[in-house]
This record gives C-alpha cells, structure tokens and sequence, in this order.
C-alpha cells in the first residue's frame, strides 16, 4: 500500500479526478435545457444518444480504478421482461459499477440526500433515478408509486436497478429486503454481487472504513476483481403478487441459496437504531435487534423501539460503570425501579434476562417489556391495582398507604417508599392519584408486574383455604409466567 501511494495511486486519482470531471459535463449537457413536462418521462432524442458515451465514461472511471475485468454470468434481461433488477448483498459505494455493465443504462433508486451532492446530484439525475427519503414513510410510497407507474408505462424507461436490503452489509448474510422493488408485483431479475479479493477494501459498513479510506485503499490495490452474475427472471405468483413479504422473502431465499449465504431478520431499521445507540454513547451493537421479527411478531414500530432504547438508555446510565456497555445489570435494574434486593426481584429480573448471563441486553428488555410488563399495564389492571393500594378508599394514595404496601410486600424501606411517592405525585399534592398512577406505571412499564403482584397475591390470599402457604402461590405464580414468557419468546429465536 506504502509503495502504491507514492506511485501508481497518484496518477489513478488524477485519471479518475479527469473522467469524473467528463462525465459530470455530458451528464450537465443532457439535463440542459429540458422542458418541464419531460421530467417524467425517458430521455429522448439527442440526450439519449449520450448514454452511451456516457456509460463509457462510467466505465472508465473503474477501469482506472483497478476493476479491469467484471466477471458476468447469465444474461440481463430486456426491461420488457423484467423492468427491474434487485441486487444484493449490497456492501459497497462501488456497487454501482453496475449501472456500468453492458450496454444499456439503468436507473438507480438512491437516497434523495444524494442528488444534493455535488457532482453525484447531476450525474445521477441523467440516470433518472428514483429517489427515497427513507426515514419518510410519505416519500417511500411515492417511490413505490412511481416504480409501479414505470414498470406499467408503455414508455421504454431503463430498467430500474434496486438494492433491497437498503443499507450495506459485509456480506456475510442476506438481511430482510425492504418491500419497495416487490410491491408493484411484476417480474424481477435477481443480480448476485461478489467482490472476490484476498484483501477486502470495498466493504463499507457503518463501523467501518469512510468512502474516502475505502477508495483510497482501493486504488492502491493493482487490481480489484467484481463478479456479477444475472439469475433467471423470477416471476411472481399470485400469492406472491397478493403478498409483497412473500414475495421478498422468496426472492432473497433463492439468492441466498444461490451465494450460498445464510438469511438474517435485521433490516435498515437496525441500522437506524445502531446510529440511536452511538448517539446516546452506547456501543452501536446495542441496536441489533431484529427489527423486522420484533415488528412482525410483537407490532413494535421503529419509532417504538426508539423509545424504547431511550429508556433503556437511562436504566443502563443509572450506574456508574463503563458508558458504551449495552446491557442492563440486576443493580441497574434494582436502582431504577427503587427497589431493595428481595427473592421476587430477582425473579421478575429473571424472566427479562432470557439466556441466564446475569444480564439484560436492549433485544432481552423490548421482549421482556411487551411480553412480561405491557400485557398488564392496562387501564382495568391499574385501576384494580390502585384500589387495593388506596387502603381507605377514599380515591388517593397516601404516602402512608404507600408505605404500608410496599413495606409489607416488598420490604422496602421507608425511605426508598417515600422516594417513590414523590417520584409518583408529580402534582405535589401530598395524595397520589388515579392518574398519577397510571401516568407513572406508563413511565415505568416495569412496575406494571410489581403492582398487579400486589393485587395477585391478595385475591388468592382472600381465595384459599386457611393454611395455604402464600409463597407457595407467588412461586407458581412466576412459573406460570416464566412457562408464558418462554413460550412467547421461542417464537422471536
């Protein structure tokens, strides 16, 4: 790499500056002057004459760069028979050298940050692509629109070349395709990318090298080798026609099986969270969670599960202990909840701590909440709950009341009790209310199991023979919700 730096990898950026700076101005002089109302349609005429010269141009950039040979396998189909291409897996900003392959152009579909670039914004426009804001679920449907309103033109558009997974990868797994490509239910060929080097420097991951350390390490390569291969089109079924998921899953199964690559259940939105997680000074691997299962099994949105990590976030802070660690310990959780270390706490923290380390990781504490705490945290539970802690009904919670409870329940102190009044009592009145109570058992969905326990515990006091033994009962109590729980999260393995 030294040697490459000082000689050969100089004059290759100089080429590339030079080819680059051609192909933008062809790209500026197509998009010159073009009326309004032909925004929407293919280029014509003259401009597209262009492409050509201008997919040599692309191509050149690459040739300079070290891709002196791209391998291809299999035939591209015509945009007629399959107006789009899905690739994967998508590990590199050099992936687009296949919009460079053979002799027709294809249209991207590219982040709309990216038409803001400079340089890259003009170049990219002449393609016409279709651009997405991702994090916009309004601007995800319209470019689902407009790839169903191109596929369906009589118009001769280019084919429309889709990376499905939406973020790169290193190329060790298929993740879950996003729908986008599979919604308008036509025909698609499968394009399997490889980049079979001995030293890998394309792969751009988000814990990664930057674009620029990749293409400068590329460049000092003598030469970079990309394998392409065209699989057969696949036309979807009726049921995968009806069903877009269906239709996404078999299509990445039968690339998957083709790469001989295993399939995983993170999407884009795993990758959103990991940047939450480094955002709040956790180690981004806090956010790999599975994203698309947790939403299919329990309905949890990424703006759920954003929450979600927020609170984790000051569960795990509560402690003074390395900041990047992405886990929850039974201290933590004991300090959160205000709680003294008792046989029933361990227990509740048990059944979040799935695999018995000892602790709690953010994919551990979103199943833990919604299969543990949430079922319960409902309005008729509450009110239940708050009853039995209203020792005089008389619609309030005194700080007595409050104290009496836990102290005979939980054993917790005075002190920790009163703590936990005016943590609740947010209205300072001296009195808990109906509302306070359930505004904090929202806050804390932890508390959720501590309260209904209470209430538990009483109704099958008042139900049994003289003589039960009560702890008897608490201890099959959380069998039965371990029993649930495991059964439950089997599901999300």
């Amino acid at each position: 790499v030294a040697l490459m730096s000082l000689t050969v990898a100089p004059l290759r950026l100089l080429l590339v500056l030079i080819l680059t700076f051609l192909t933008w101005s062809l790209a500026v002089v197509g998009l010159a002057c073009r009326p309004e109302a032909d925004q929407s349609k293919p280029l014509s005429g003259w401009r597209k004459c262009l492409r050509k010269p201008f997919i040599i141009l692309w191509r050149a950039i690459y040739f300079v760069m070290g891709f002196y040979y791209v391998k291809t396998k299999g035939e591209r189909a015509s945009a007629s028979a399959a107006p789009l291409l899905v690739a994967a897996p998508h590990s590199s900003p050099f992936d687009i050298l296949l919009i460079c392959v053979g002799t027709q152009t294809c249209s991207p579909m590219s982040r709309a940050e990216n038409a803001t670039i400079p340089v890259l914004g003009s170049v990219l426009k002449f393609l016409q692509p279709v651009f997405v804001q991702r994090e916009d679920s309004e601007s995800r449907t319209k470019s689902v629109q407009e790839i169903r309103d191109r596929s369906s033109s009589p118009l001769l558009w280019p084919q429309i070349i889709i990376f499905p997974e939406g973020t790169c990868t290193n190329r060790t797994c298929l993740i879950s395709f996003k729908l986008g490509a599979f919604f308008p239910g036509v025909p698609v060929q499968p394009v399997c990318v490889k980049f079979p080097n001995r030293l890998d420097t394309v792969t751009w991951t988000c814990e990664g090298l930057s674009v620029y350390q990749l293409m400068w390490l590329t460049i000092c390569q003598f030469y970079t080798r990309c394998e392409i291969e065209y699989l057969p089109v696949y036309t979807p079924n009726e049921a995968e026609q009806a069903n877009p998921r269906l239709y996404a899953d078999n299509v990445r199964e039968l690339m998957a099986s083709h790469l001989e690559l295993p399939v995983t259940d993170h999407t884009f939105d795993d990758c959103r969270l990991m940047r939450e997680a480094q955002k709040l000074h956790m180690s981004p691997r806090a956010g790999l969670v599975e994203m698309q299962k947790l939403h299919s099994k329990l309905g949890l949105s990424f703006s759920g599960a954003q929450e979600l990590l927020q609170q984790f976030n000051k569960i795990k802070s509560s402690r003074s202990m390395k900041a990047e660690a992405a886990f929850i310990t039974f201290e933590d959780f004991k300090n959160y909840l205000m709680l003294p270390e008792s046989e029933a706490l361990r227990k509740v923290f048990a059944l979040y701590d799935r695999d018995g380390s000892g602790t709690i990781d953010f994919r551990e504490y979103v199943i833990g909440l919604s299969l543990l705490s949430s079922p319960v945290n409902n309005d008729d539970t509450l009110e239940l709950a708050f009853e039995l802690f209203d020792l005089d009904s008389d619609g309030h919670i005194s700080q007595d009341d409050l104290k009496t409870i836990l102290g005979q329940a939980f054993n917790i102190p005075e002190e920790d009790a009163e703590t936990l009044f005016n943590e609740v009592n947010t209205s300072c009145s001296g009195r808990i209310t109906l509302d306070e109570f359930k505004s904090y058992a929202k806050k804390k969905p932890e508390y959720a199991r501590i309260f209904t326990t209470y209430r538990d515990l009483n109704l099958r006091q008042q139900q049994q023979l003289e003589g039960s033994s009560i702890q008897t009962l608490y201890d099959s109590d959380f069998e039965q919700w371990a029993t649930q729980v495991d059964a439950a999260a089997k599901k999300l393995q």
